[in-house]
């Protein structure tokens, strides 16, 4: 799972990032026209961080007792703000800059505040139906950042991590050490489903069906075991998931060939962290969904160059003749 870089999400927080954000960006496009301010938009940033820290340093029972309340209060704010401003973006339509750098200035400004806006509309929906009505979202449902919107909440049941935000990302390594697939995943899909289509592009790569093929026991089912057969994989190393073993399965994990198998998926383990703390996959900082993909993507790519060139190094003559 790679992270997104965003600070940890909850509504009073997101609704500030709006007022805040929508606010900065009204004040430039004001200095780009040449104006004192945009007529009929109120700085309401003071009011809003007020009420933000408010809501942050509440107890539990004072939560129960005065959140409502205080967060009907940001969300008229932020409101107001995302109100004003469109009002401002309209009023100020025919209004043009001095020459044609600053006309181009000017329409990002104007392109970036109404896509916050819309950003601000969901925001400001989603504190409405979860604090003012108690209503449950679906978790696709949720916005989670209006820097980064693209960001998924991921569970996976670790006691320290409950809960995630970024993206899956679904790695595939070669005995030799090298990544021979990547792909940064949309949602939480659940890790079987990967099976089939990992054989398929293995096959697309290589011309042939992998030799083994080993992972956790995420991705165990009956029809990825029959898919691997069936598709000529020798040995297939996957762990039963829950319920009780036959008597043939639990031979069968306990014969060297699994657990050699087993000790592969273990190496892959090892290569997630180096990607991770090695070649900064952990953590994206570059900006949406295409960015995303590009940063792994680069991982992978500087993992793939410093193992060939450690084979390289391992195969060179003149280390042979050294040692």
């Amino acid at each position: 799972m790679v992270q997104t870089d965003i600070h940890h999400p909850t509504d009073n927080t997101l609704l500030w990032d709006v007022i805040r954000v929508v606010t900065r960006l009204v004040r430039r496009l004001a200095k780009a026209l040449e104006l004192r301010r945009i007529k009929g938009f109120c700085d309401r940033t003071r009011a809003a961080r007020r009420r933000m820290y408010e809501i942050q340093r509440m107890t539990t029972r004072q939560r129960h007792e005065q959140q409502t309340r205080t967060y009907r209060v940001l969300i008229d704010i932020a409101e107001e703000v995302v109100g004003n401003a469109r009002a401002g973006l309209e009023g100020t339509r025919t209004m043009r800059g001095k020459g044609m750098f600053a006309d181009r200035a000017i329409e990002e400004l104007r392109r970036q505040i109404e896509h916050f806006c819309r950003l601000g509309d969901c925001v400001i929906d989603q504190a409405r139906r979860r604090v003012l009505f108690g209503k449950q979202m679906a978790t696709d449902e949720k916005i989670y950042s209006i820097f980064e919107p693209h960001t998924d909440l991921i569970k996976r049941g670790k006691v320290r991590t409950p809960v995630e935000f970024g993206h899956k990302v679904f790695l595939a390594e070669s005995a030799e050490g090298l990544i021979t697939q990547y792909e940064v995943l949309k949602g939480n899909p659940p890790d079987e489903g990967h099976v089939a289509s990992s054989l398929q592009r293995h096959r697309q790569a290589f011309g042939r069906a992998p030799q083994l093929y080993g992972s956790d026991r995420g991705f165990f089912s009956e029809q990825n075991l029959a898919s691997c057969k069936h598709a000529g994989v020798k040995v297939v190393c996957i762990p039963q998931r829950g319920g009780k073993r036959t008597e043939r399965r639990e031979a069968y994990e306990k014969s060297a060939a699994f657990k050699n198998g087993q000790r592969f998926r273990a190496g892959i383990e090892g290569r997630i962290s180096v990607l991770f703390r090695g070649r900064g996959m952990k953590r994206c900082l570059a900006e949406g969904r295409d960015r995303f993909e590009l940063w792994v993507g680069a991982a992978v790519l500087a993992n793939n160059l410093m193992r060939i060139a450690a084979m390289l190094v391992a195969r060179s003559p003149c280390r042979r003749r050294a040692a």
